[in-house]
């Protein structure tokens, strides 16, 4: 009997096992990582619920690795532990995998700081149940426990003294219920008020939340009754310790990224190109702003010449200014199958105005006497900047333009002592500096300029004015056409194709450091939506609606900062309304700097862009994007060159941004758009102002859904010059994501190709000359993987060479460091950009220890007025010994 009854509860305990998926015992992962502060109280505070565990029969693990946090390693827990957790932590791929733990009933404790991080994952502040807004000093408080029905709490004083770091929130779940509040007249710097939550649980998803403030310190995790709080809380999340169902889970996982490819369509043949339009066949039509309208042609994989405006797109009398104007936008009709319709906004050479007409394209050919003028509106020349320039059509024949502020904003004056506007908000209303006010254009209800407009097209051209723009027809001294007003470079726009929500990218001031008592904010560029009319701010606020100040540009005496609920245009200039609609914060903002709020975009120039909303019913699916796409916002930035997915939560607030083709390089995207079959079109400007990039094209984002290439991470050699003949080893290095057998085919430059099995290959050179080498790495199934390329000096061995080599072995780091930033969008080798080139930077200053310093510092806080009026951007995350790097490569260039 007792062998019968032994088998039997082996087998029960295997089908236990078998289908809950869980262990009898609890299993606890108490996950440390931190991308910010790191808390010293870590180690105690894993060895203290280590201890916990041991004493109340649940196993604990411990990791700082994020790569822990998969579907397949949280399937083993009943809950996670999120311990002094600090910044932008988790990955895409991670992000998603927590999220659908938790939908298939996964349990979560938050200890402390846990609620400092993630700050552009709302998703995860709602998992919590706040945000981290700050902190006073460590001081004594008093806790008061308002409900002892929970386990964390049952054994806790009503009244509680003790010393912590005692946090501030924002963004407070209404959702919560609280255990513990704090009194903030026991200690100083509370900011929350009567209610301020120290404590508090939740069903979340499919699972439980709990959240403590409590245990910064180290004490904190020798003390019984914080002990007792803490264990009474992962004790609740575990609960009856139910299995996981994942047939509940929501959230959808990221698919790799290497299954998304960038496919160079054409490349070096534009000449700053500003927006495309995918034609129905698949062709596309490009903008570029000198005049030019060129058309890409799908079947033969050619490019050429559609047609040819004359515009204006550089000033005629006034040096050293970069005007922006040109061809700026094109788009086709929603039935140019049938009306082979498309419109353009540009700037006519003759008129100083900026347009907007419907052309007919007849074949391959915009036929300039069909033009048909819908609308035009006054612009300033002889002057920078602004221009704004994107055309999109919503549903109903909606047609959006967005118009730039055409402001200065550079300084009046280069004279020291003169009250100038220093890159903060353009309010010079005085006569003579009359394109230095941007309340003109960008904050008067009465021009066009600033804007984003709304009309309905008509068949025969013209146009009627939609219900719910922002001012209805005949409202005096106010523009009917204006859906969106306080805008100062609204350069790409797109509109939701189904509940026509409007988005667009706002480039932003130049201000590097904010002056609030004075003059106000530094500089952002901003991700707008618009869900109704509205306005956004510019020029008297920026970001989440901070708010610039009145200045006499006179007297240099500031005025009060404006309100955001009831701004005021008081300006000169002004020809419309002076009492303006409340103002409307950015979906997302970031400076220069390192942004709390949104962590993932970096730091250096920006210029953010709105890309597409996609939705997967509308295109085949044989070609579309994966249904991860479904319902995503794209975002990218132009100098930046990275493009943002995101996530809204069903009314339109931002919930999550993530990443897309991280590892992709994209050089200087100024245009996205959604094709017919459902793929990414990529415009590229190429990196460098007003000039023909060789890296300006176009490029198709496919996904792979079947085998995939190999990955060619490197290709070297172990010689790059010598004399004759001159033996070299090549070595490449690359991966297969199936696992596939590769083979290795060589081209060395000189007209040969050798075959190879191994990642290896032994050549000699007999002839002078200078090989470019490159590897094509194909796997069994025929995907092939290109290398980029290696340059071999045959022949040549002399003195002068060595040197050479040897300084351009030294300096390879610096100029690889300059490539990867932004710095070249605005400098060039030896040809001067927007900035002066970097040999000429290396001309003007020694190599000097004084030099080497001033260069630094410019390099990091970024600088105005030495080389002209573009400002230098920030760049404030660089290491100093990086910078270093990047000046020994530029006194290279001598």
């Amino acid at each position: 009997m007792r062998l019968k009854f032994t088998f039997l509860f082996a087998v029960a305990s295997v089908l236990i096992f078998t289908f809950s998926k869980i262990a009898v015992k609890p299993r606890v992962l108490v996950f440390t990582k931190t991308a910010g502060f790191h808390h010293s109280s870590i180690p105690v505070g894993s060895a203290a619920i280590m201890k916990l565990g041991k004493e109340n029969n649940f196993t604990v693990d411990t990791t700082s690795d994020a790569s822990k946090i998969t579907e397949a390693n949280l399937s083993k827990y009943s809950a996670v532990v999120f311990l002094h957790t600090t910044g932008y932590m988790l990955n895409n791929f991670q992000q998603a995998d927590l999220e659908r733990y938790m939908q298939a009933g996964g349990n979560f404790v938050g200890v402390h700081a846990a609620a400092d991080a993630e700050y552009d994952w709302f998703w995860y502040g709602r998992l919590v149940g706040a945000y981290f807004d700050s902190h006073p000093e460590q001081q004594e408080a008093t806790l008061k426990v308002i409900d002892k029905n929970h386990p964390s709490t049952r054994a806790l004083p009503d009244e509680w003294k003790r010393k912590d770091e005692w946090y501030n929130f924002k963004m407070i779940s209404k959702k919560i219920h609280v255990l513990i509040n704090i009194d903030e007249s026991s200690y100083k710097g509370g900011t929350n008020g009567a209610n301020h939550p120290m404590a508090w649980y939740q069903n979340f998803e499919n699972g439980r939340s709990f959240y403590t403030e409590l245990g910064h310190t180290d004490e904190s995790y020798s003390d019984p009754a914080y002990l007792k709080h803490l264990l009474g809380g992962i004790q609740y999340a575990i609960g009856d310790n139910k299995a996981l169902d994942y047939s509940k889970a929501t959230t959808q996982r990221v698919p790799e990224e290497n299954r998304f490819v960038k496919t160079q369509l054409i490349e070096g043949t534009l000449f700053e190109p500003t927006e495309m339009t995918i034609l129905p066949n698949l062709d596309i039509l490009i903008a570029q702003r000198r005049g030019e309208l060129m058309l890409y042609k799908s079947s033969t994989k050619t490019i050429k010449q559609a047609g040819f405006l004359n515009v204006y797109s550089k000033t005629l009398h006034t040096k050293g200014v970069n005007a922006e104007e040109g061809v700026l936008g094109l788009k086709a009709d929603p039935d140019f199958k049938n009306n082979h319709y498309v419109y353009i906004y540009y700037s006519p050479s003759d008129t100083s105005v900026n347009r907007l007409s419907r052309f007919t394209m007849t074949g391959d050919t915009i036929d300039n006497k069909t033009e048909k003028v819908v609308l035009q509106l006054y612009s300033q020349r002889e002057i920078c900047c602004h221009t704004g320039g994107s055309i999109a059509f919503g549903p109903d024949r909606m047609l959006f333009l967005s118009t730039g502020d055409n402001t200065t904003p550079f300084d009046e004056s280069k004279k020291k002592g003169v009250y100038d506007t220093h890159a903060f908000a353009p309010l010079d209303d005085r006569p003579e500096f009359l394109n230095h006010d941007a309340r003109r254009s960008a904050g008067n209800t009465n021009d066009l300029r600033g804007k984003i407009l709304r009309i309905k097209m008509k068949e025969d051209g013209t146009y009627s004015i939609p219900e719910g723009n922002l001012f209805k027809p005949g409202t005096p001294k106010t523009k009917p056409e204006i859906y969106v007003m306080g805008d100062r470079n609204p350069y790409r726009i797109q509109v939701d194709p189904k509940n026509s929500y409007l988005y667009w990218g706002e480039v932003g001031p130049d201000a590097n450091n904010d002056s609030l008592e004075t003059r106000g904010p530094r500089g952002y560029d901003e991700f707008n939506q618009a869900k109704t009319a509205g306005f956004f701010g510019w020029p008297l606020f920026v970001a989440d609606n901070k708010p610039y100040h009145e200045y006499n540009y006179a007297t240099g005496v500031s005025g009060p900062a404006f309100d955001p609920m009831h701004p005021l245009n008081n300006s000169k200039n002004n020809t419309g309304l002076r009492e303006l609609p409340p103002a409307q914060p950015a979906l997302i903002y970031y400076p220069y700097a390192a942004s709390k709020e949104f962590p993932q975009v970096g730091t250096g120039g920006r210029n953010a862009m709105a890309g597409p909303v996609y939705y997967t019913d509308l295109y085949p699916k044989a070609t579309r994007m994966p249904d991860y796409f479904n319902k995503k916002v794209i975002f990218y930035d132009w100098i930046r060159g990275w493009i943002k997915l995101l996530t809204l939560q069903p009314n339109g607030a931002l919930d999550k941004m993530e990443p897309f083709m991280a590892g992709t390089k994209f050089n200087n995207p100024i245009d996205m758009e959604t094709g017919p079959d459902g793929k990414i079109y990529v415009l590229e400007y190429g990196s460098g102002w007003f000039a023909k990039n060789k890296d300006a094209g176009i490029a198709r984002l496919d996904y792979n859904t079947g085998n995939r290439a190999p990955e060619v991470t490197s290709i070297s050699s172990n010689k790059s010059y010598g004399a004759l003949p001159l033996p070299v080893i090549f070595t490449v290095k690359a991966t297969d994501p199936e696992k596939n057998k590769m083979t290795y085919i060589w081209n060395l430059g000189n007209g040969v190709k050798k075959t190879t099995i191994l990642p290896k290959l032994a050549y000699t050179y007999t002839k002078k000359g200078t090989y470019n080498v490159s590897v094509d790495v194909k796997d069994e199934a025929g995907a092939i993987g290109q290398s980029k390329t290696t340059a071999v000096l045959a022949g040549q061995d002399s003195p002068d060479m060595k040197l050479k080599m040897a300084n351009m072995k030294a300096n390879a780091a610096g100029k690889g460091l300059m490539m990867s930033m932004d710095c070249k969008a605005c400098h060039k080798v030896a040809e001067k950009s927007v900035g002066p080139s970097f040999t000429d930077v290396a001309k003007k200053y020694p190599n000097t220890v004084a030099s080497t310093n001033h260069l630094s510092k410019k390099i990091v806080t970024g600088g105005h007025g030495v080389w002209g009026d573009v400002d230098m951007p920030a760049h404030p995350s660089i290491k100093p010994a990086e910078t270093k790097q990047i000046i020994n490569w530029i006194y290279s260039l001598k």
